[in-house]
């Protein structure tokens, strides 16, 4: 599929005797779809009042924000090799709802940053990491497509954070920067989707959470720690850009990062930390954002990641 073959998702046709919990669901995504269409591409005012103020200010945070949003596609073709038999709900989400908004969002997203002077985005649409097709592959394990499942959902809830606290940011400077015409139509529209993205993983999650076994959990527990990566943070050179995206959106210092971290690790902290009394962060995620500072001040020669 092509990012120009987007369409209005579809009312998901539910099983009659689907169980309670994923009619809860199915009813939240199809409330989703109802409520939040894809945010119509001629909607959006591009003025830019200062250009070349935008790109200096905020190139590097659009950017990579156009870039995450527009992976989406291959995103969700990881998604069938890593979840070859994921519940119907799980794949109306993804399929009918999730990829037409967030796709809208990078192709909105990359307009603005070309009317701004700044290189069209090149996302990475089908170039599927090795390891994704081994877990897909374990997939048919008895129990083991449970721990995927459960993953991708956390992968999900730290995504979506991260994103409603990053358009939270750029929306804020975009205002403070004079720009109210894409602040407006741009950005605003798009943060009004993400939290009901996190919705529907947070309720999966939960879900799951409690149907996993001991061992069930504490693998998911060992893999999360030892894969986590922030989205669109996939290599040396993209976790330096998203050093310099928190950066750009005042994300600045050790405790900066620890309570940025917090604030997107918390779900999964709550979900399944609850036993580790007194534990503020899950580890993993403080450190994938300190070592994204660490490159991108390595990258420009100062040591702003220390300050």
């Amino acid at each position: 599929m092509s990012l120009t073959e987007v369409t209005a998702p579809r009312r998901f046709r539910r099983k009659s005797r689907a169980p309670r919990e994923d009619s809860k669901l199915t009813d939240h995504v199809d409330r989703l779809g109802e409520e939040h269409p894809p945010i119509r591409l001629d909607s959006v005012d591009y003025t830019i009042k200062d250009p070349r103020a935008f790109a200096e200010q905020f190139g590097p945070v659009v950017a990579y924000m156009t870039r995450v949003e527009l992976e989406v596609e291959r995103n969700v073709l990881e998604l069938n090799l890593l979840l070859p038999d994921a519940p119907e709900v799980d794949r109306h989400f993804y399929n009918d709802v999730w990829m037409p908004q967030e796709t809208h969002h990078g192709l909105i997203l990359d307009k603005l940053q070309q009317e701004a002077g700044l290189d069209a985005s090149q996302p990475n649409l089908d170039d599927i990491d090795l390891s994704l097709k081994i877990l897909g592959a374990l997939g048919k394990i008895p129990g083991v497509q449970d721990i995927s499942r459960m993953l991708y959902y956390l992968t999900g809830l730290a995504t979506e954070r991260s994103a409603v606290l990053a358009y939270n940011r750029l929306h804020s400077g975009l205002l403070h920067l004079g720009e109210r015409a894409i602040a407006r139509t741009v950005v605003a529209p798009i943060r009004r989707q993400e939290p009901g993205h996190f919705a529907y993983y947070q309720l999966a999650a939960n879900q799951l959470w409690d149907q996993l076994s001991s061992w069930q959990k504490w693998l998911t527990r060992a893999l999360r720690k030892r894969t986590f990566e922030v989205v669109g943070a996939y290599n040396k050179r993209q976790v330096a850009d998203l050093g310099d995206v928190l950066y750009q959106l005042d994300i600045r210092g050790q405790e900066a990062l620890r309570e940025h971290a917090r604030q997107i690790g918390r779900a999964e902290l709550e979900l399944m930390f609850a036993h580790r009394r007194g534990l503020r962060v899950p580890d993993y995620v403080f450190k994938a954002f300190r070592r994204a500072a660490e490159l991108a001040a390595a990258r420009k020669g100062d040591d702003r990641a220390r300050s």
